[in-house]
């Protein structure tokens, strides 16, 4: 029986790298792996199915599972694993504690961005937010233009507005945003401006204790399967 062709989308990892290099066969298939940069799989596998196997964004997948779209199977494998408390940078002229955070702007580079999600979480559960009291804007993070990759369904009071023409680190070294939370940290920290700070700058302390209570490690990226390619393999090994 000849072996199933297949394509296969994954970030640069450790734990993948031998199979992108082609050290590691995976029984019954020949595989082409591309090593590409997340923001291209996610959108090329979800606006164009690009890819039989991709690395995939959590949030994304549920959002689309949560909208009837169910092209691609997850499989529990994952990719990425990472807390977020670190991923939320603040004006630290504007906000101070968890009570500022009412009627301020803040900023996600998607709101179905897996790290956006779990930063909402630590916001809201940690420390009790209410996230209808925050105006929600959407932009890209060092440059304009990024959009969402899935169709959402917001939350009932949740206003979320799309900036076309700034970033996020742009807006939020200006003033013109409060917070954002961003998976890596923005131009503007990283350039050192003088009032953009992490909320929580003891970060790994907070992440190293939530785990203790929660036992929670985030999952942020899984491998999704095209789901005519999960039933064709189905198939096979009937």
């Amino acid at each position: 029986m000849s072996k199933l062709q297949l394509t296969m989308a994954v970030s640069h990892y450790d734990h993948t790298v031998d199979i992108v290099l082609g050290k590691v066969k995976i029984e019954g298939i020949d595989v082409t792996v591309m090593d590409l940069p997340l923001h291209d799989i996610f959108q090329r596998t979800v606006g164009f199915a690009d890819f039989d196997i991709a690395e995939m964004s959590t949030a994304k997948y549920v959002a689309m599972r949560s909208v009837g779209d169910d092209r691609l199977i997850a499989l529990p494998v994952f990719l990425s694993r990472v807390s977020r408390h670190s991923a939320i940078y603040v004006r630290k002229d504007r906000i101070k504690t968890a009570g500022d955070f009412v009627g301020k702007r803040v900023g996600v580079p998607e709101w179905a961005q897996t790290a956006a999600v779990y930063g909402r979480g630590v916001m809201q559960h940690e420390l009790g937010i209410d996230l209808t009291k925050i105006k929600w804007v959407q932009a890209g993070v060092n440059q304009p233009g990024r959009i969402e990759k899935v169709e959402l369904n917001l939350p009932e009071g949740v206003k979320l507005t799309r900036v076309a023409d700034k970033s996020l680190s742009e807006m939020l070294a200006s003033g013109e945003i409060d917070c954002a939370i961003i998976a890596r940290p923005p131009d503007c920290f990283l350039q050192g401006h003088p009032d953009v700070v992490r909320l929580f700058p003891d970060y790994l302390e907070m992440e190293e204790k939530y785990f203790a209570k929660t036992k929670v490690w985030p999952i942020m990226h899984i491998i999704a399967m095209k789901k005519s390619v999960a039933e064709e393999i189905g198939r096979a090994h009937v």
